[in-house]
């Protein structure tokens, strides 16, 4: 017989990681926090039942690098936050992970130093740390829920998680959404198929048994409930926008069809402002336009937004970084950000009430 290796051939190394159980032993959630996250998760619901007549929008930075700067955006967001609450309910984007078409930074779970150095335990720490920062502040959080290890390390302190394009179509993301505790907004494709999303809305309500990991960090048979709260998020796709109004009124009709929720969601950035940050505004002030005509689907809106505007390549030298620019998609600036979200306060503050069933 011959001793031959024939597993792990390509596998370099592995290390331990900190089990989900001692992260929260360490970083636990006050009382304070906790009635923050689950504030965020009933209204959001409350929105998608339409028993709570407000616009959400889930707006921040496209992927978060600086935690300094995050917890600045945050306190500025708080306060428009509450200006707007009577209108907008305003979710504060915390993008930990990022998926690649190929290569590059995946995020600061993945690599908090962006160095390559691959410190993971330190990412889902300092990750954990700003959401609890957050949640303090009162404001509500929503992720990408992208690899489906994490949740167990971060998911009491989301209220809203969205599956990207380039996940929605992937069975181990359906599973792992059914088991989620927050309502969950589903990525058309990136072709600008409806098809992935409305399949995965149909998936996601349903029980499902997978291999998981379980608090203490070990392989378990995962059995889940099924999440009755899975929604579209139209993002457009092939190079084409696709939030107008006969875009909206055809996805209202598939997934009438499909016998799934009609609840829509709109991402003004990606295909729907044709990758130019600048030109978001204007997708919201459609989408405002479309309500005020007498759209009843959409009830949630997703902004890139950032302290500054646009983006930046990471340097070599990371003293280099512009404080508050996205080093991932670019993003609108803050004054355009508290312009946007308060003129379409202003303008759906009477018409929103008046579509509530």
């Amino acid at each position: 017989m011959t001793d031959k290796q024939v597993d792990d051939l390509n596998i370099a190394s592995q290390d331990v990681l900190i089990t989900p159980n001692a992260l929260k032993e360490k970083l636990p959630l006050s009382d304070n926090a906790r009635q923050t996250v689950i504030s965020g998760r009933e209204t959001i619901r409350n929105i998608l039942d339409r028993k709570d007549h407000r616009l959400f929008v889930v707006i921040g930075p496209c992927s978060i690098h600086d935690t300094d700067a995050a917890m600045e955006y945050a306190t500025r967001l708080k306060k428009l936050a509450d200006e707007v609450s009577d209108t907008i309910y305003l979710v504060l984007r915390v993008y930990f992970e990022k998926p690649r078409t190929t290569v590059g930074w995946k995020g600061l779970i993945n690599d908090p130093y962006m160095n390559d150095s691959f410190k993971v335990e330190e990412g889902l720490h300092i990750a954990r740390k700003l959401l609890l920062d957050v949640a303090e502040l009162g404001l509500p959080a929503a992720t990408e829920a992208l690899d489906p290890t994490t949740p167990q390390y971060l998911q009491d302190l989301i209220a809203w998680n969205a599956i990207g394009a380039r996940t929605t179509e992937s069975q181990t993301h359906r599973e792992m959404s059914s088991g989620l505790s927050s309502p969950v907004g589903f990525k058309n494709g990136t072709d600008g198929s409806l098809d992935v999303a409305v399949n995965a809305m149909l998936s996601v309500q349903h029980p499902h048994r997978f291999l998981g990991i379980d608090p203490e960090g070990r392989v378990a048979l995962t059995t889940t409930k099924g999440n009755q709260y899975g929604h579209v998020v139209l993002r457009g796709g092939g190079g084409k926008p696709n939030y107008d109004s006969v875009s909206v009124a055809l996805a209202e009709q598939a997934l009438e069809k499909a016998g799934v929720s009609t609840n829509i969601m709109v991402d003004c950035s990606h295909a729907n402002s044709n990758k130019d940050p600048g030109l978001q505004p204007l997708v919201m002030e459609n989408i405002a336009n479309q309500i005020l005509e007498g759209n009843e689907s959409i009830l949630g809106l997703m902004v890139e937004s950032h302290l500054k505007f646009g983006n930046q390549k990471i340097p070599p030298n990371l003293d280099d970084l512009e404080y508050g620019v996205s080093i991932t998609d670019g993003c609108i600036a803050w004054d355009t950000t508290e312009e946007a979200i308060r003129s379409m306060a202003d303008k759906l503050r009477d018409a929103l009430p008046k579509r509530q069933k």
